[in-house]
């Protein structure tokens, strides 16, 4: 789940041999507009409610109308059953980990709920029946959202203040871990040997160039929260205002000066065709050979290859990953083989940095309640998509 905004051309930069990273505000929005700032996070607020939809008139014989959620890592389905069935509809989980899955299960569903499910152009193709895509999470590129507008449906996403506490004290955390070497000490005594030479070398944090690739709203909580250890800092984005971000005492550069210039670069960029695989061993040969890389936005951003020789060969001097290049989250039979598990100069967390108990109610909320509003014939309060009108309700017929 991570927060990123795709669907941007970027405008012409003064990235030197390298692709521009695409506008690493953290949020798909329904049209292309600049990052706001931040707000308070939503609440989650339950639709009004009116009468209950069904299929009556629609050529399903007046049976409720059918939810499905197409994946979930949550344990349960109780806070969606809650808004969902407390609605008047049908609530089907499932535990979809392809398309073809995605299809079977959800070809009749009046509305998709979807964690880490690909819903595809041949899935929207294939169904009947479908008003809304809802996504747990900020980016939405595990769904064609040109397929779904062509098709009338409408997608949504959870607004990234859901987790952006969460994400940007994960990103901060992972810097100071990798930074101080907290995994090799903490390794290290358990192993008996207690010397502080353990972690040699570490650098004063003070006075070192802290850069930030996106300026969004986490990009933004993560400069406050580092602030205080008296770093310069520095980010890349095509799309900020670069004297409002410098009011801010931050150094707007292009692409090629923040890899080349950071002691510690902090990776917060959505996933679009531009920045999948972006840090390949081009990029990651002209980092600093003291650099620390982290990544707290998507996966496939990294290439794991391209990471471990340049960790192996010191190219840079460590790494901290929320997410690996295949996202295990996705994979019905993942094993863990990659050979970046066993670089003592990498840590990685399991895609967690959203993570908390409050989050994770709260976006569970969030895309239950957008479907809620669809099928009630309300506009959704984050749409990815403009469809050309929400479809009206269909009444119940009876008492």
């Amino acid at each position: 789940m991570t927060a990123p905004v795709d669907g941007h051309v970027a405008p012409p930069t003064d990235v030197t041999s390298s692709p521009a990273p695409e506008a690493p505000s953290e949020k798909r929005q329904a049209t292309p507009v600049k990052e706001q700032p931040a707000r308070a996070k939503p609440e989650a607020a339950p639709p009004s409610q009116p009468k209950p939809s069904s299929r009556a008139g629609n050529g399903g014989g007046g049976d409720r109308m059918r939810v499905v959620i197409a994946d979930y890592d949550f344990g349960d389905v109780e806070v969606e059953r809650r808004v969902i069935e407390g609605a008047g509809f049908e609530l089907v989980a499932a535990q979809c980990k392809s398309e073809d899955e995605v299809i079977e299960t959800a070809r009749d569903a009046d509305a998709i709920i979807t964690q880490y499910a690909r819903v595809g152009e041949r899935a929207i193709d294939a169904f009947t029946r479908c008003r809304v895509i809802a996504r747990y999470g900020t980016g939405v590129d595990i769904v064609d959202v040109d397929a779904a507008t062509r098709h009338g449906i409408q997608v949504t996403n959870a607004p990234n203040e859901w987790c952006s506490d969460e994400v940007a004290d994960h990103a901060v955390a992972l810097w100071l871990a990798a930074a101080r070497k907290i995994p090799q000490y903490a390794e290290a005594t358990r192993r008996g040997e207690w010397q502080w030479q353990t972690g040699r070398p570490i650098h004063r944090l003070r006075g070192r160039v802290f850069g930030l690739l996106s300026f969004g709203n986490i990009a933004r909580s993560i400069a406050e929260r580092v602030r205080p250890f008296g770093v310069e800092i520095w980010t890349h984005d095509p799309f900020v205002d670069k004297a409002e971000v410098e009011k801010q005492d931050v150094r707007v550069v292009s692409f090629d000066e923040l890899v080349r210039g950071s002691d510690y670069l902090i990776i917060q960029a959505p996933l679009t065709p531009k920045t999948h695989g972006l840090f390949d061993e081009n990029v990651l040969r002209r980092m600093k050979r003291s650099a620390i890389l982290v990544n707290t936005a998507r996966g496939p951003i990294v290439v794991d290859a391209a990471l471990r020789r340049a960790l192996e060969e010191h190219w840079i001097a460590g790494a901290a990953l929320d997410d690996i290049e295949e996202e295990p989250a996705k994979r019905r039979d993942w094993e863990a083989e990659n050979p970046l598990f066993a670089q003592d100069d990498a840590i990685i967390t399991p895609h967690s940095a959203y993570y908390s108990e409050e989050s994770i109610r709260t976006v569970r909320e969030i895309a239950s309640n957008e479907v809620v509003r669809v099928l009630t014939g309300q506009r959704p309060s984050s749409p990815v998509n403009f469809v050309d009108r929400p479809p009206p309700p269909v009444q119940l017929h009876g008492p």
